[in-house]
């Protein structure tokens, strides 16, 4: 069997856990070196370990705070050294704070705006060199069905969410020359550590949801699927899009 990334270098953010390391699973498995880039130490070593079961010396970490320009050179730098220029960079780091604006404090708005949007500005702006270096390749951001649509409580998270369309069709115009394709993928409700309610089974999250078309929440994985589609070749001729993933969240209203 063919491997589709074969041979190339991704550097995921947020890949401890969740999609991140759902895509760096995904990715990994399809013969890509995978540079894990993270502030959780512990939960992305388990990721590289693991991906390093499967084929020896194809994975390592890097302590990544996207907020900060420095850390991301170094992580490039790091990832050259060790695998090579990169060929795929995904952005997908990224927090949440819930409040309504009135109760909704500037430090978390900012730190929300800081992690979620300036941490993609900072991820396309600093690996682009990179890419190009490469040959070209692709940058995968992840908005939100909140990056399509407002939502009581979510004006920070939102914002981020919007502006990270926004941002990524700016920089597939910029890049397209250089042969680097930047998509963003719209997930919908999905089961990972940062939508989590205390003393809730996955009953209760699929009840929550059940009013939308497909009346569940999507595991981290099928939304990962979306995210190695646009890594590889198989989506060569898309840029500047927005790929949404959100079992019919979006369709239209939901039903009674």
């Amino acid at each position: 069997m063919v491997m589709i990334l074969a041979g190339k270098v991704a550097l995921i953010t947020g890949a401890a856990r969740g999609i991140g390391a759902a895509s760096a699973r995904l990715i990994g498995g399809e013969g890509a070196h995978v540079v894990v880039a993270d502030r959780r130490e512990d939960e992305a070593k388990a990721v590289v370990a693991e991906l390093n079961a499967a084929r020896p010396g194809s994975a390592l970490f890097v302590s990544l705070d996207v907020t900060d320009e420095a850390e991301w050179q170094a992580a490039i730098h790091t990832a050259e050294t060790a695998f090579g220029p990169i060929d795929v960079l995904v952005n997908n780091a990224g927090i949440i704070r819930v409040a309504p604006i009135e109760q909704m404090t500037l430090e978390n708005f900012r730190k929300v705006i800081e992690t979620n949007l300036v941490g993609t500005f900072l991820g396309i702006k600093c690996g682009a060199e990179s890419l190009k270096r490469a040959g070209g390749g692709a940058i995968v951001n992840f908005s939100s069905v909140q990056g399509m649509e407002g939502r009581q409580g979510f004006s920070a998270y939102s914002a981020s969410k919007f502006g990270i369309r926004g941002l990524s069709k700016s920089a597939a115009i910029e890049l397209g020359p250089h042969n680097i394709r930047v998509n963003t993928v719209v997930p919908g409700p999905t089961k990972t550590k940062m939508i989590e309610r205390p003393g809730w089974a996955d009953e209760d999250y699929d009840r929550m949801y059940g009013k939308y078309p497909l009346g569940r929440m999507a595991n981290a994985e099928e939304i990962a699927r979306m995210v190695l589609f646009l890594a590889s070749d198989q989506s060569s001729f898309c840029t500047g899009g927005d790929y949404v993933v959100d079992g019919g969240t979006l369709a239209g209203k939901p039903r009674d």
